[in-house]
């Protein structure tokens, strides 16, 4: 079975390709749909389906962009256009990022279908050379593969000279001169410790890196991926290597026994500096010897004294969902937290003040150790919420329990940010605040919240999704829809004016997000809220 994705914003389309497809007997199956493609590329970097279907116009993000994003992350995925637009610029530009085939609307369910089957018979075909570990084995074995792979091995440990690495470089066809230069590593690892398994995902990500452009990669030992970039400024550099190392971990991920940890030194130079940048991901490296989850490690995350850079905040291990989630929580996630909450004790109703009892407890517990990870003592800095009587005050009704929790969320939210330190909690913090004041504009995207905490976008969406286990585009859906929320029990403003009000410039797109997010219709949810 072939998995696929469809984004297109024209209901009808999506309705008819879901429903009148025989995805069963088709061999193919649907895993998922999206109105518009920024929505669509977070979706499509959790379900890793094989084919992308999606329409070139629409909202935020078009058809060609969403296309170009995936080919640079996840490039195995072959993506079939649709377009009503019969201009040849349109498949021009399609050909131009790769795309498997380009439909006309109107077209017909036999004319998607044949589609599907002409791109499955690609797959086929590339899967059986990628499954070939011999592939691997052979080019290897190569004479000029092995020649590149020697002098690259040495250029990163800095055994040559400047006159012997020009002369070298130029006998095994590798361009090395540039302004700047990184070095990333990579160590595949297989949860189970199969070998085959492991040996399946390096031969995956040798087959896909051979057509990077902008690096020039080998392996070192059996499971260590060693990448040297060029840029001609840092910027360009570091968009490059981040770029990189996330499609490294789609690329591994495909293959579910595998994790990878990629580890990016610091930048330099000059070629005869590469061993430090080299030196410094192997350092990464070791000190990561026992993690077991795919992450994404730069140099900037170590201290001066060679250790993880680390605060008390992000030191915050009590696997504990309530302190994780107090970890980056902002002012804007406070309502969502009350009503979360509420949505509890609803479930189980005539049981108010127990639910209530047992939750601001078990919020109290939580703040109590954030509190004392940072540094204070609960007893000396908010007194009353460890009282009986403030719990028996707290649950009388629903508006005395909403009002507590957001005191006790406040306490710790303000608490937390008078004394958290450390560059990513810093980076986190900052960002949060900065949607918190933003959301509304339409303008607010990943670019200009990057650009707020002074991190290229690629940094900044690794960092977030790394330590807020969201996507940037989920979380700051997620603060508009809370907002929305708000407005549609406060206020008795229309549908569409909240929509335009919390950053959305489709009210259309806003009722599909909200129920797709609530299952409930903007209509129908500010009936339940509404006395």
């Amino acid at each position: 079975m072939y998995s696929v994705f469809v984004v297109d914003d024209e209901p009808i389309v999506l309705e008819g390709i879901r429903s009148k497809i025989d995805w069963e007997s088709s061999g193919f199956t649907l895993v998922g749909e999206a109105s518009d493609g920024e929505i669509a590329l977070s979706m499509l970097q959790e379900l890793k389906p094989d084919i992308l279907i999606t329409d070139i116009k629409m909202p935020f993000m078009d058809g060609l962009q969403l296309s170009q994003a995936v080919k640079r992350i996840q490039p195995w995925i072959k993506i079939i256009i649709l377009s009503g637009h019969d201009e040849f610029d349109y498949a021009k530009r399609a050909i131009s990022i790769g795309i498997e085939d380009y439909l006309l609307k109107p077209f017909t369910l036999e004319e998607i279908l044949a589609s599907l089957k002409k791109t499955a018979l690609q797959i086929d075909s590339e899967r059986k050379q990628l499954s070939d570990i011999r592939k691997l084995k052979d080019e290897l074995k190569s004479s000029q593969s092995l020649k590149k792979k020697e002098f690259l091995n040495n250029l990163i440990h800095g055994s040559q000279d400047m006159a012997s690495l020009i002369q070298k470089s130029q006998e095994v066809g590798l361009h090395l001169i540039s302004r700047f230069y990184k070095v990333l590593v990579s160590r595949i690892k297989s949860s189970s410790d199969n070998a085959q398994s492991q040996q399946q995902a390096c031969s995956l990500l040798n087959s896909y890196s051979a057509d990077w452009e902008e690096a020039d990669c080998f392996f070192h030992h059996s499971n260590l991926f060693v990448c040297i970039f060029k840029g001609s400024s840092q910027n360009e550099l570091d968009e490059c290597v981040f770029h990189a190392a996330e499609t490294i971990g789609h690329i591994v991920g495909k293959n579910d026994d595998c994790t990878v940890l990629t580890a990016i030194g610091k930048t330099v130079e000059h070629l005869s500096q590469l061993a430090i940048s080299y030196g410094d991901a192997k350092r990464i490296l070791e000190l990561g010897e026992n993690e077991s989850r795919n992450r994404i490690i730069s140099s900037d995350d170590l201290t001066q004294d060679g250790s993880f850079l680390n605060s008390a905040l992000l030191d915050l291990k009590e696997n504990d969902p309530v302190v994780d989630r107090l970890k980056y929580a902002g002012k804007n996630d406070i309502s969502a937290i009350i009503e979360e909450s509420m949505q509890l004790i609803k479930n189980n109703p005539g049981q108010f003040n127990v639910f209530a009892s047992y939750i601001l407890v078990d919020l109290i517990f939580a703040v109590s150790k954030l509190v004392e990870k940072l540094g204070g003592d609960i007893k000396l800095l908010k007194p009353e919420i460890l009282q009986r009587r403030f719990i028996d005050d707290a649950v009388q009704n629903e508006e005395a329990f909403r009002q507590n929790v957001e005191q006790v969320l406040l306490f710790a939210l303000d608490y937390r940010d008078s004394k958290a330190s450390g560059k990513y909690a810093d980076v986190i913090l900052k960002a949060k605040r900065f949607i918190d004041e933003h959301y509304a504009d339409q303008n607010t995207t990943l670019t200009t919240v990057a650009d707020a905490v002074a991190l290229s976008p690629n940094h900044f969406s690794t960092i977030f999704s790394q330590e807020c286990k969201t996507t940037f585009i989920e979380y700051l859906t997620s603060v508009r829809l809370e907002n929305a929320k708000r407005l549609m029990r406060d206020t008795e403003m229309k549908g569409y004016d909240i929509a335009y009000e919390c950053g959305f410039s489709d009210p259309h797109y806003f009722s599909y997000i909200f129920k797709k997010n609530t299952g409930l219709s903007p209509r129908e949810y500010k009936m339940t809220v509404t006395p």
